[in-house]
């Protein structure tokens, strides 16, 4: 086996050489599976293999948090590359997520697990709860669960000791592991079992105090006895406990907090806040025995602490603090709830969230508010996703109560939540859009390219138009955007990489800021996410999420093709149609079809997703419809395009045209019609013409049923009416059409602008029975209207008129007398 060897001396290394791949040659973005073993201890060295796809031209390993070096990196193949990774001794326990880059892109983000154990790896045969494997108290076991399969551990303990066993399964992110945890003790009685702990993301958690002297196994299995995956499981004396109060602090601060739910009983630790608010900041408790594998949610926030003095189940009961606060507490007991007070003035307004599902608590949350008397004024149970949240306005001065309780009367040492009382505040949510649903868009700009990027901006409580700047972005790498218009949800921006950019990656960010400077309001959280959705339940319902703080940007190698669209120079009508042309420049010798579409379509515009720039060919065209209530203006486009080069998938942009939709240079009112079958007849339709246009029009009538025909027409901006000839075979179907329509084409600087107007009504008659042949005298011509002055047009019937001069003559016919007979000749 042959092996490439690349010295890598920091997580984000960027290397001083690299081979260029040459126009006839070209590989994609790589693909990672997985990482193993799945973690490592802090304080060691440790070799990691990586397996995906397309990993020959490695370079470097993105690692988002701090605290991991990368010492080397070796290539082995294209689907595995291995890396020694050099673990701090002070790096932060928990999740890191990794990417890998190529010189043609970055992978899949996938964790590895940092904990404070030294590793142990499962050996097998241990599915037996008679010969369980032997390993140390305060080690951490790596694993894996196959279909039906059971692993026992067994570890030594003194009377008195404290066993913990934490599995990491659901949070490594492989599958959907829904893993069983349990201490027994010899005799094989459980003494403590897990299968969903809400702390952990429903891996499991088992804590006893050793009852003795003497040997405890730990049992791992899928809770079905099902296929699982790969596992790490903590085994130890550390503490472990289920809450955190208060579950946050202002940043900076020293925060002295309370641990519940430890099998030893209560905790109290200091938790030092940072002062520059990572996204996803943990607490861990300590003790001398150890500390907790994992850590607790903690919110840091400008707001004071309030914590809960007992008892304060009732409002007369109610802890006091100020608003706007943050509420702290615990739920120890089944039917318990807790009141907090605070002074407000008429005319403010409060946000009110309570946190509990979001620190990963047991308690399903349902918030009140209570005026002075104990009466209910709002109340809350999903609001918040899976907490509360209201919106409180004042009603009047005085003073005002927050009850929290559980949905379903339940309590324990699990169940604490904080309560955020905030004034009403401008905010701001960004997050990146998938392209095709359930996969993850990687951001790669090949050189001299674009990349196409969808961000969905939630606002809170102010307006105005956004715009969009990169921050620590790769060199050559710039962003091409405009303001988002504030009736408009999702922007459209392009990543832009330079012909000369160099191939490298950085975890950057895009940040959005008011396009008016002159507006007051300040925004909180301008930053856009790109969360990782790593284990999905039933119907993909995403189950487990990597939120990621930054973003993983990169440049790659150029691709054998780029996308231009002709620019159009007549409109795109509202009720119309527009054929948009799409051209591809190719590397010579690349010949594989390009599937394109329309990257973002204006509101009120749709376009045709299934279009392809055939193999070997330069352009296509994409249709292009706008409804009725199009948005007339002039927008931005631009076009996704999507190419199989080497062995997967490359994606790249077109540069923004503008695409100008307006309202319709004509207007139509049509007249009701009927034919019989076999006849002929008008279809008549008044005109006015909004917009001047020069020369003539081309105007067809659609629509028309089967075997119904009539022909074009032409019209100019002085043209006043339009009359079709329809004629009906024979044979045509008696119906009723009511979805006639004109289109009528103009041409401006060249280009065909489509007008399709109408909701014309034609109705398909059977001819009336022909009486029985009676001679009847001949009848009196009916009197043709009266002509007009000279120079005057002929006035045109209604079809109502038309209708009852038809009868007229009907009727006219029926009851002429009979003509006289002929005599003989000759007769008498």
């Amino acid at each position: 086996m042959s092996r490439r060897h690349l010295p890598c001396f920091v997580s984000c290394l960027a290397f001083a050489g690299f081979c260029l791949i040459g126009t006839s040659v070209f590989a994609t973005a790589p693909q990672l599976g997985n990482i193993l073993p799945r973690g490592g201890q802090r304080g060691t060295e440790i070799e990691v293999t990586l397996n995906g796809q397309r990993l020959d031209d490695a370079k470097e390993l993105m690692i988002y948090e701090p605290g991991i070096e990368v010492a080397s990196l070796e290539i082995v193949n294209d689907k595995q590359v291995k890396a020694k990774l050099k673990i701090a001794a002070d790096c932060v326990l928990g999740t890191k997520h990794i990417r890998v880059r190529t010189n043609t892109g970055v992978s899949d983000m996938r964790t590895f697990r940092v904990g404070a154990l030294p590793a142990v790896a499962e050996v097998e045969p241990n599915s037996e709860f008679i010969k369980p494997q032997p390993v140390p108290m305060n080690s951490t076991v790596e694993g894996a669960i196959a279909n039906e399969d059971v692993d026992y551990f067994v570890v030594e303990a003194k009377q008195g000791d404290r066993i913990t066993a934490e599995v990491e399964a659901i949070r490594l992110g492989d599958s959907f592991f829904d893993v069983y945890v349990a201490i027994l003790n010899e005799d094989r009685f459980e003494l403590s079992t897990s299968d969903d702990a809400a702390l952990v993301y429903q891996d499991g958690i088992a804590s006893v105090v050793a009852p003795a002297d003497g040997k405890y196994i730990v049992q791992i299995r899928e809770t079905s006895y099902g296929a699982g995956n790969q596992y790490r499981c903590h085994i130890g004396t550390f503490p472990r406990p289920r809450a955190i109060v208060p579950a946050g602090g202002r940043p900076g601060q020293a925060v002295p907090v309370k641990f519940y739910g430890d099998i030893a009983g209560e905790l109290a630790g200091t938790i030092n806040v940072p002062g520059e608010r990572p996204e996803n900041f943990a607490a861990f408790a300590e003790d001398p025995k150890g500390i907790s594998p994992s850590g607790f949610v903690f919110r840091i926030s400008d707001l004071d602490n309030v914590i809960e003095q007992e008892p304060n189940d009732a409002v007369a009961q109610a802890t006091k603090g100020p608003a706007p606060a943050a509420y702290n507490g615990i739920l120890q007991a089944p039917k318990d709830q807790d009141f907090f007070g605070f002074t407000a003035t008429k005319g403010q307004a409060f946000e009110v969230h309570v946190y509990a599902r979001r620190l990963r608590s047991e308690l399903d949350p349902v918030l009140t508010i209570y005026n002075a008397q104990g009466g209910g004024i709002a109340a809350n149970d999903d609001s918040g996703g899976p907490d509360s949240y209201l919106r409180f306005a004042v009603p009047a001065d005085g003073e005002y109560f927050i009850g929290v309780r559980d949905h379903l009367g339940r309590g324990g040492n699990a169940f604490h939540y904080r309560v955020e009382v905030t004034p009403v505040a401008p905010a701001l949510q960004l997050s990146v859009n998938e392209f095709v649903q359930y996969v993850e868009p990687k951001l790669t700009i090949p050189q001299g390219n674009r990349f196409p990027l969808l961000v969905t901006a939630t606002r809170r409580d102010f307006g105005g138009p956004l715009d969009f700047v990169g921050e620590n972005l790769p060199p050559g790498v710039t962003i091409e955007s405009f303001a988002l218009a504030p009736g408009q949800a999702v922007a459209q921006l392009l990543l832009v990489a330079a012909p000369d950019a160099p191939v490298g990656g950085k975890l950057g960010q895009i940040l959005s800021k008011l396009a008016d400077p002159a507006q007051p309001a300040v925004l909180v959280g301008g930053r856009t996410h790109q969360d990782c959705v790593m284990v999905r339940g039933q119907n993909n319902t995403p189950f487990f999420t990597e939120a990621m703080p930054s973003l993983a940007v990169a440049v790659a190698q150029a691709v054998p093709f780029s996308l231009q669209v002709v620019e159009p120079k007549a409109p795109l009508v509202q009720s119309g149609q527009l054929r948009l042309k799409v051209v591809a420049t190719r590397a010579e010798g690349f010949t594989a079809p390009i599937k394109i579409e329309v990257l973002l379509n204006p509101p009120g515009m749709n376009s045709s997703r299934e279009v392809s720039i055939a193999e070997g060919q330069t352009e296509a065209f994409i249709d292009c419809n706008a409804a009725g209530n199009a948005e007339v203006r002039a927008h931005k486009i631009s076009i996704r395009g999507e190419a199989t080069v080497g062995n997967g998938p490359v994606m790249v942009a077109s540069p923004f045209v503008t695409m100008n939709i307006a309202a319709p240079y004509v207007q139509l009112k049509f007249q009701q019609a009927a034919v019989e079958q076999g006849a002929e007849t008008e279809f008549v339709a008044t005109l006015e013409v909004p917009k001047a246009f020069e020369g003539n029009a081309q105007v067809q009538l659609l629509g028309l049923p089967n075997k119904v025909a009539t022909t074009p027409i032409e019209i100019n901006k002085d043209t006043k009416e339009l009359v079709f000839k329809v004629k009906a075979e024979a044979d045509a179907p008696v119906t009723t059409s009511k979805s006639l329509f004109c289109q009528i084409v103009i041409t401006e600087q060249g280009e065909p602008v489509t007008h399709n107007i109408g909701n014309g009504v034609l109705r398909i008659d059977q001819p009336l029975p022909k009486k029985p042949e009676t001679p009847v005298a001949a009848a009196a011509p009916a009197a043709a209207p009266p002509m007009p002055p000279a120079g005057q047009p002929v006035k045109r019937l209604t079809r109502l008129e038309q209708l009852r001069l038809e009868q007229k003559q009907r009727l006219e016919a029926q009851n002429a007398p009979p003509a006289a007979e002929a005599k003989p000749a000759g007769g008498n």
